[in-house]
């Protein structure tokens, strides 16, 4: 692990190729068979994210093994008391949105009483006892603020945001949510031992990223419902607050938005972004965005019809040279053999190399 953090160093230092995580299988990104069991099993949570983490062991990427509780958009949420659901064959869904009155509370609760808090605590001290030193853990899936402001609210969120003058709902909404943001982020980070401004991320994957100065992941999907204009006053203000207390932030969001990818790619908090539909983007565009504004993008990246790996890696590895890009790559075509893979590895290494 740790000639693979030093690698990952001299990439953010723009020393070096760019990373490739490739993936020891085909499996699906999860394993939902008996997972309401898992969610509150911690034992057993661990040993299924252990058993898919073990596989990058010395497999051809330059991802970092890593394992998390795996417990879904829901964490944060229900650290701050929303009920939430556990079906079978899916992740956890939200319950009901809370009153004005329950949001208001949240500022007395102690997120560390939660349930949720309490099966992520163990997870990481059953990681921590098991003398595991080859596979790191990270962050569950905090959001964002905007994010967490729509569970605990619901839709009436988008009723607010008539109405952004200082002192009203929507502000308030927003500062309690960004606090909860923050303070789950640093008590997730006590747990697990891990400097305030350093992480390593696996974003849902079993393989993850080392960040020498970011120490928060940050889920927007919400915010694609919204114009530029209502981006730029409601919620880019909270992303900035929200990372800058932990040196900057890894971003992601899904859907079709130029303009947020742009806003986001402005923020020199942002140290890098995802998109979870990268297939609606000129990828000529986004690498060329990136380079502009020194933001990584870390990310898959769409392919064209028909395309094998190496067509995939030429097209791609080129695009970043010309560009100037750093890129992160999580490919969506691979080969399944290891002798295949050290190739993939390889040439993508010499495409991208400085």
């Amino acid at each position: 692990m740790l000639e693979k953090i030093e690698s990952h160093k001299k990439f953010w230092r723009g020393e070096g190729p760019g990373l490739i995580l490739i993936p020891p299988s085909r499996a699906g990104l999860y394993d939902l068979n008996d997972y309401p069991q898992r969610f509150r099993d911690p034992q057993l949570m661990w040993k299924t994210e252990i058993k898919r983490a073990s596989a990058v062991i010395g497999w051809p990427t330059d991802g970092i093994p890593t394992v998390r509780p795996n417990l879904g958009v829901i964490t944060i949420p229900a650290m701050a008391g929303q009920n939430f659901q556990t079906p079978e064959n899916s992740m956890p869904w939200p319950g009901d949105p809370l009153s004005i009155e329950e949001i208001r509370a949240i500022r007395n609760i102690n997120l560390t009483e939660s349930e949720v808090f309490r099966l992520s605590a163990e997870f990481y001290k059953i990681h921590r006892e098991s003398g595991e030193t080859q596979i790191a853990t990270y962050l569950p899936d905090t959001q964002g603020v905007f994010d967490i402001a729509h569970l605990l609210s619901g839709d009436e969120i988008f009723y607010s945001l008539l109405d952004t003058e200082e002192g009203n709902w929507y502000t308030e909404l927003m500062v309690i949510s960004l606090d909860l943001y923050i303070k789950a982020s640093m008590a997730f980070k006590a747990v697990m031992k891990e400097d305030s401004g350093i992480m390593i991320h696996g974003h849902g994957t079993e393989q993850g990223v080392y960040f020498p100065d970011s120490g928060v992941r940050v889920s927007e999907d919400t915010a694609t419902l919204l114009s530029p204009e209502m981006i730029e006053e409601c919620i880019l203000p909270y992303v900035r607050r929200s990372v800058q207390q932990f040196g900057g932030g890894f971003l992601h969001f899904c859907g079709v938005h130029p303009s947020l990818f742009e806003q986001f790619t402005a923020m020199p908090e942002i140290k890098a972004i995802d998109l979870g539909n990268p297939e609606k983007y000129d990828t000529k565009y986004l690498l060329e965005r990136c380079a502009e504004t020194g933001t990584v993008l870390y990310s898959r990246i769409a392919t064209e019809p028909g395309e094998n790996w190496k067509e995939y890696i030429n097209r791609i590895g080129s695009l970043v040279a010309r560009t100037g890009a750093r890129v992160i790559l999580r490919p969506l075509v691979f080969p399944e053999s290891r002798k295949e893979c050290n190739e993939m590895l390889e040439l993508w290494h010499d495409l991208t190399s400085k």
